[in-house]
């Protein structure tokens, strides 16, 4: 396939992963740990490095240790993909960490895929294509990137590990898929539902669902 030499945005709007009770089956998969933390774009030019949330909001100043390892990779351009995060003593994502700002100098980026590199769009690439390439590109990074290392096993097993090891779940991305902006069937969203982040996101679901009514029933008074 051709790669396409463009022109990149800053901001791409990401892949979101559709979300189900269980992993897909099939050998057609990979799958990859879900970190609890923020999602987060790494954009790294002649201009510098910008950090991006989801929404496109500007973060760089909030994560040194990201903007440092991106400004040293040996790329003229790039555009990563990936969930910046916070561990506790034990090495595990903490979201609170986060949230509460505790340590954003020691935040770091689990970095998932590659968007772009070297003014290539690798969007219509496969997954397991861009991986790859990803791979290579931080294979001597410093601490504030780390590649998400990818599993292909049987889902569920990946599945049972990871809610062992206390984990928030995994994502599981369907081989050959390209990226595409927004909410993708290619990418399966499974859940630890005994996770922090399962009540998190019920409570934040309930506050915006009371939110709205209450603004519903003020407009029909």
């Amino acid at each position: 396939m051709l790669l396409r030499r463009v022109s990149f945005p800053d901001f791409c709007e990401p892949c979101l992963p559709s979300p189900a009770d269980k992993p897909p089956v099939g050998a057609g998969w990979l799958h990859e740990i879900k970190h609890d933390g923020f999602r987060m774009l790494v954009r790294r030019d002649a201009e510098g490095v910008r950090l991006f949330t989801r929404n496109g909001h500007d973060w760089t100043g909030r994560f040194p240790l990201i903007v440092a390892a991106a400004l040293a990779l040996k790329a003229a351009s790039c555009l990563i993909d990936g969930e910046a995060v916070a561990c506790d003593g034990d090495g595990m994502p903490c979201f609170d960490r986060l949230r509460y700002r505790r340590q954003d100098g020691h935040v770091f980026l689990y970095a998932f895929d590659l968007i772009e590199l070297n003014g290539d769009d690798l969007r219509r690439e496969p997954i397991e294509r861009r991986k790859v390439s990803l791979i290579r590109l931080l294979a001597k990074a410093s601490a504030g990137l780390q590649v998400n290392d990818h599993i292909v096993q049987p889902g569920d097993v990946v599945f049972r590990h990871a809610c062992q090891l206390g984990f928030e779940g995994i994502v599981s991305k369907r081989l050959g898929s390209p990226y595409r902006s927004g909410r993708s069937p290619h990418w399966i969203k499974s859940k630890n539902q005994q996770h922090p982040a399962v009540k998190r996101e019920a409570e934040e679901d309930w506050g915006s669902n009371r939110r709205r009514s209450q603004s519903t029933r003020s407009r029909d008074l």
